[in-house]
Formats: C-alpha cells, structure tokens, sequence
C-alpha cells in the first residue's frame, strides 16, 4: 500500500513539474508578445511622426514655392500643384509639335526659373531630404499616321523621353547653377511617361513637369530595419538565458 501510495505521488509530482514548465513557457511566450507589440506600437509611432514631418515639409515647400513663383506663373503659363509638381504647359511655348528642341521662349523661362528652383531646393530646410528632383515630358495620345495604340504609346514615349532630357541637358548647362552640378548629378533625372498621366485635355496634357520628392521611403525603411535588429538581438539574449 505505501509502494502504491509513493508511486501516486511521484507521478503527482512529475505532473506538477510538467504544469510549471508548461506555465514557464505560456509566461515566456506572453512576454515576448507583449515585448513584439510594445515594438510594434514604438514603430508605427515613429512612422506616424515621420509620414507628418515629410507631409509638413511638402506644405512648406509649397508655400516656399508659391511665394518665390506665384507672381510669374500667368506670363509662364505655369501651375504649381499643392503636391509641389510644377507644370508648364503651353504647348507653343515649350516645344514645336513632334520636335524635341526646346523653344527659345521656354529657354528664356528656364533661364528664370531653374537657378531660383533650386536656390529653394538648396536651402538647409530641404536638402538632405531630397530623394530626387524630376523632369518628366508628357504628351498627348496623338501621333501622326500611327495605326496602333502600341505605336502611338512607343512614338509618344520616345519623344516625351527626348524633351525631358533636352530640358534635363538646357537647366544642367545653365552657368548661374555650375556651383551646385555634383549636388544636382546625385538628384536630376529626366523621365518620359507618354501619354501615362493624361490630364483634362490633349492641349493640357502637353506639357513638362518640375518635381522634387523627398527620402519618406528611405527613413521608412530604416526605422522598419532597426526594430528587426532590436527583434533580432531580443531574441539572441533569450536564448542566451534559456
């Protein structure tokens, strides 16, 4: 009877023993949730802050640029969007139909506005944010003689390519900017999108467009990086302790 009764109780015991590990680990488990979660909530928060602060610099850019260019944009035939896209868009201004050479009334344009462009852009408030500054040509879906959409996308994609990089090589070559060349090289790109982004009609949609986007998806990337290292090295001390 007492062999019996010592034989209950060690299996008790080892029960019991099992019951505690078990609670260890559903402890352990519940601790790493709530560390992951805590990281999680510090994570989206510098995100939140970060998505604010960029949207707080492309306010500020805005009114920096409205105040710079409001009063030449009527004799420009310009538009400044609250997202900080600057549009010219008078076709006879810019460039004669089907031909990439870029008009004397649009180089005297440039001559104006791309020294004090990026005189802006230059400033302590934006430059070590900037991603890229681009130029992008944009066309109609008119092309002369083609038969196929895919010939007047390749007809118009090649020619948009070609004014933006006529605008790209005129403001590059401007003397006023030669100080600021190897900051500019890091940044300037020239883009040809076709008749991709089409606005309200074909003479509108005609047109060149001056952006500058700041690093948001880089910073982003950055602060999901560092909360996977902290993830990383968390989980390197708790096996370290077990």
């Amino acid at each position: 009877m007492e062999e019996k009764s010592s034989h209950w109780i060690t299996i008790s015991d080892m029960m019991s023993g099992i019951m505690m590990i078990f609670m260890m680990i559903a402890i352990a488990f519940m601790v790493t949730l709530e560390n992951e979660k805590k990281q999680l909530e510090i994570q989206n928060e510098k995100m939140r802050d970060l998505a604010e602060n960029y949207s707080n610099l492309q306010q500020e850019l805005y009114k920096d640029l409205m105040q710079e260019f409001g009063k030449d944009l009527k004799k420009w035939d310009a538009f400044i969007d609250e997202d900080t896209t600057i549009r010219f868009q008078k076709q006879d201004i810019l460039f004669d139909v089907g031909q990439k050479r870029v008009k004397e009334r649009f180089q005297k344009i440039l001559d104006d506005f791309f020294p004090r462009y990026v005189r802006i852009l230059y400033g302590e408030k934006y430059r070590d944010f900037i991603e890229d500054i681009r130029i992008e040509g944009h066309t109609s879906k008119d092309w002369e003689g083609a038969q196929s959409l895919e010939r007047r996308y390749l007809g118009n994609a090649e020619l948009s390519q070609e004014r933006a990089f006529q605008v790209l090589k005129y403001c590059f070559s401007l003397p006023s900017i030669n100080d600021k060349q190897e900051w500019l090289i890091k940044l300037l790109r020239a883009n040809g999108v076709s008749f991709a982004k089409p606005l309200a009609s074909d003479e509108l949609s005609r047109r060149v467009e001056f952006q500058a986007s700041f690093k948001a998806n880089e910073q982003i990337q950055k602060i999901l990086q560092a909360g996977q290292n902290k993830k990383k090295d968390t989980q390197k001390k708790d096996r370290v302790k077990s």
